[in-house]
């Protein structure tokens, strides 16, 4: 049985249980113990020297970063299919899940931050907010332009895109941002959370989701280092959270990517 390093609010480990359920893949999910402690020892460190979920482990193989485990699923595991046949088609799959890997992801973790990590008040918890909520709608507006009328991002057929797509517009509607009632796009979302795949990936969402109320004392004693990777850290900073980062850094409670001074198997600095 395959065994897959995740943890439930991760849009990029729904996206692979997505997959794995949609192409009846038996798999056992595990949350690491070491996850977001920026430990570098450990079996989630040796699997992905980075520390991140989601980790594939197949056998001896240990794979890491959503879209090569994809890539590595559909390569072995063909059938169902989740790209489509033309290559043109393909191609719009895969944009389609680039930006939602990073724009949409971004956005979404920056209002995570705020409510549930509570890295900013006042006027200027405010501010992100209201940026992440226009960011929002633009995001939501070109997904929609790309489905138009269609029954999923593929045309007829659930796929690639809508698999990347899902996790991403669902943590949108859990924040209260969710697309316009009524539009294709909240259609879409209405439609695809009733497949098997997704309804159990989303019901796995809102029960860690609903944990979360203690997410920011596990910052404030040290349980957690969140990670400020690349287009994350961009969103923050050009959003006008910058003293988010600065105070982050001084109270130790942040983390950059490996590597950062630490090898794998190592202590974390």
């Amino acid at each position: 049985m395959l065994l897959l390093y995740e943890h439930p609010l991760s849009s990029y480990a729904q996206k692979v249980k997505i997959a794995l359920r949609e192409k009846n893949l038996p798999f056992r999910a595990e949350l690491p113990a070491t996850f977001g402690t920026g430990q570098a020892d450990g079996p989630l460190a040796a699997a992905n020297p980075r520390a991140e979920v989601p980790v594939l482990i197949d056998g001896e193989l240990r794979i890491f970063e959503s879209t090569v485990i994809l890539e590595y699923l559909e390569e072995r595991w063909p059938e169902p299919p989740l790209l489509p046949d033309d290559p043109a088609a393909r191609a719009a799959a895969r944009m389609t899940e680039d930006v939602c890997d990073t724009q949409y992801d971004a956005v979404n973790w920056g209002f995570g931050e705020i409510l549930w990590f509570r890295r900013a008040q006042g006027e200027l918890a405010d501010h992100l907010r209201a940026q992440a909520a226009r960011q929002t709608r633009v995001l939501q507006d070109w997904l929609e332009a790309r489905l138009g009328e269609a029954e999923f991002f593929g045309g007829e057929r659930f796929g690639w895109a809508d698999a990347a797509a899902a996790p991403m517009v669902n943590r949108s509607a859990h924040y209260g941002l969710g697309p316009k009632p009524g539009s294709p796009l909240a259609r879409w979302h209405a439609r695809v959370a009733e497949r098997a795949s997704v309804a159990a990936t989303f019901a796995e969402f809102d029960l860690a989701a609903a944990q979360m109320t203690a997410a920011a004392e596990l910052l404030t004693t040290g349980g957690r280092r969140r990670e400020y990777r690349d287009h994350r850290l961009e969103w923050m900073v050009k959003s006008g959270g910058i003293e988010v980062v600065r105070a982050g850094l001084r109270a130790g409670n942040i983390r950059f990517p490996w590597p950062d001074g630490s090898e794998p198997g190592g202590k974390s600095s």
